[in-house]
């Protein structure tokens, strides 16, 4: 399974170790020519604002925006999650969202840099106990809409939700040193393209 991996800034090189630990053959995303053939994307943490920027002056946003709309399964994580958001709360006027996954997104709600924390999160599904959430100024998920599904809520909140082939954390699983969210998500896009294919 090819995994295309967004490298324009923050934690990319994180999540393309966790995907090549599990099989996968991470491919760095830099330009719209090389989405061709890739089988899953994530789209890493990082400053959003930033991410959104680089998007528009590399030509990725509009290929981008077709493939994810087009089903192409898709892991977003912390500022990932707002790119694949359906409505950014606090944003710049300019900041692009893809709207996925219908939810609303506040940008680094939890506080800045020196309020990160880990806690053990309970995810839906998940075999193995706790997850550990690691939250670096993440953002908060406000609202979902009737087709999110919530995996996993911390005080209340969601911090891990999917609807259709997009799955989004307000954490960072690749930081976990734990690989079972990479896991199921390249698990569970298997099972949709092979579903495809039939």
């Amino acid at each position: 399974m090819k995994a295309g991996v967004l490298a324009l800034q923050g934690a990319f090189r994180e999540h393309a170790e966790a995907l090549a630990a599990l099989g996968a053959e991470p491919v760095e995303i830099r330009a719209p020519e090389q989405l061709a053939g890739i089988d899953v994307l994530v789209l890493p943490g990082g400053e959003s604002t930033t991410v959104s920027r680089l998007l528009v002056t590399s030509g990725l946003i509009g290929p981008l925006r077709d493939r994810v709309a087009s089903g192409l399964p898709t892991l977003g994580t912390c500022a990932g999650l707002i790119l694949l958001a359906g409505e950014l709360l606090d944003g710049r006027p300019d900041q692009v969202c893809l709207g996925a996954i219908d939810c609303s997104v506040r940008r680094n709600a939890y506080g800045r840099q020196v309020a990160s924390f880990e806690t053990p999160l309970e995810v839906a599904g998940l075999p193995g106990g706790p997850f550990p959430g690691v939250f670096i100024r993440a953002p908060v998920i406000e609202r979902t809409g009737p087709e999110v599904e919530v995996l996993a809520r911390h005080e209340g909140r969601p911090v891990l939700c999917r609807q259709g082939a997009a799955w989004a954390s307000t954490f960072h699983p690749e930081l976990a040193g734990d690989l079972r969210i990479h896991q199921r998500f390249l698990a569970e896009a298997g099972r949709m393209t092979r579903e495809v294919r039939q």
